[in-house]
């Protein structure tokens, strides 16, 4: 068994039941296009553990009259336009008010801290320890440092995620390996993130998850990444080997299913 297996098994859609340990893939639908429609509705995202959390906000609170432009009142943040929102991400003007609707009914504040990421993983990931990974996905979304997350700074990171170029994705996933943002990707990083993510999936990773998998497969990812050999990856390094090698693309799939 290859030790991207428990990786690849993501891309089926198997890897995980949702946080009432059902089936996310009912009827054995594959994701395909259904992460490029242009509306935001259950069928496309919510697979997205943070859309979910936002749809759920905005289901509870009922259908909405606010069609115009983004509310701003009773919040403290205020975010940038709409219409430069729309221009700086791939939603359309629907799914940001929406995404907007939902972010500011549970924070009504405008930001989102790190304690209330490691709330929404603890939620759909109960079966294992969410802690950790929440916290470096959070650090990521942080680029300023400043201990919070404004709506545009979510909204741009949910855009590239869900619907940006591969080489856009693989960007933001070496950020995301990146853990102190010094340009660079080292062992100890990449093994810290995948622990977290091994942690996090719990009893319900197929295949089992032995103690060795997540080194044996920072091992394999960095044999190949680290090609000249200086024990450490970067940018370049990181999208060009990713862009040439189907089993890490297969694998760097993993994140849709985490994010």
């Amino acid at each position: 068994m290859k030790s991207e297996g428990i990786l690849e098994k993501a891309v089926d859609g198997g890897l995980l039941p949702d946080a009432n340990g059902k089936d996310p893939n009912p009827g054995g639908q594959t994701e395909g296009s259904k992460w490029q429609k242009p509306r935001l509705t259950r069928k496309s995202l919510m697979k997205c553990c943070l859309v979910k959390w936002i749809i759920a906000s905005t289901t509870q609170q009922g259908p909405d009259s606010c069609d115009g432009d983004l509310e701003l009142s009773m919040v403290r943040h205020q975010p940038e336009g709409l219409d430069q929102l729309q221009a700086q991400t791939k939603f359309t003007r629907k799914e940001l008010q929406s995404l907007y609707r939902g972010f500011k009914n549970e924070c009504p504040s405008g930001l989102v801290d790190e304690e209330t990421f490691k709330s929404i993983y603890s939620q759909f990931f109960p079966q294992g320890d969410a802690t950790m990974y929440a916290h470096f996905l959070f650090n990521a979304f942080d680029m300023d440092r400043s201990g919070s997350i404004r709506f545009e700074d979510f909204v741009i990171g949910l855009s590239v995620l869900l619907r940006g170029s591969v080489p856009e994705k693989l960007r933001w996933a070496f950020n995301l390996y990146d853990i102190n943002k010094d340009g660079y990707i080292t062992k100890e990083e990449m093994m810290a993130i995948m622990t977290s993510i091994y942690d996090m999936m719990g009893r319900y990773t197929l295949p089992s998850v032995r103690d060795e998998s997540p080194y044996e497969h920072v091992e394999r990812f960095f044999q190949k990444m680290d090609r000249n050999r200086d024990g450490v990856v970067t940018i370049d390094e990181f999208i060009e080997t990713c862009q040439k090698d189907e089993n890490i693309m297969a694998s760097m799939q993993l994140f849709e299913n985490v994010i």
